[in-house]
């Protein structure tokens, strides 16, 4: 399911200063795939933050998720596509930080729908480059559900002991 970027570097690094040990990205990738909820942050134009719950998948080295485009987080990242997106997974406490980019194209939206229907049980398809299903979230009203990427740019692991950087060129 999960496609590695190509010619992507990634520079781990501990950031505690009490302590050097590196969680291996390996670990970190395989528990943001495994988390079941996410927290998104973004930004209004008056730079109030705002956090809401989603479910989310890991493909291509990067999250996904789905909002209606007359959402309050769509609308935030329509003007500001900087984000960031947290969970917990495995004793350890996510960060990832990046941009969002809403997706159209049917393959990688595909595979997003799969990740889905694996992960969640959410019969979603791909119909007009977005998602269409019977039901979503109680606040996410009716499809379509528009999808969403974010690459990251950094990501972080803390945890009871060392804190990990994932910096990513």
């Amino acid at each position: 399911m999960d496609r590695p970027r190509e010619n992507v570097s990634v520079v781990e690094e501990a950031i505690s200063p009490h302590d050097t040990t590196i969680t291996p990205w390996d670990e970190g990738r395989q528990a943001l795939a495994e988390a079941r909820t996410y927290w998104l942050s973004t930004v209004n134009l008056k730079g109030q933050p705002h956090v809401r719950p989603h479910f989310a998948v890991w493909v291509d080295d990067a999250l996904f998720f789905t909002s209606n485009l007359a959402a309050r987080k769509a609308q935030n990242l329509a003007a500001d596509p900087r984000c960031a997106i947290s969970t917990q997974r495995g004793g350890l406490d996510f960060v990832v930080e990046g941009v969002a980019r809403r997706v159209t194209d049917e393959a990688t939206l595909q595979r997003a729908a799969d990740a889905y229907i694996a992960k969640y049980g959410w019969p979603v398809t791909v119909t007009g480059g977005a998602f269409d299903a019977p039901f979503g979230a109680p606040t996410a009203g009716p499809p379509p559900y528009h999808v969403f990427e974010v690459t990251p740019a950094t990501v972080y692991a803390f945890g009871n002991g060392p804190v990990t950087r994932w910096r990513f060129a």
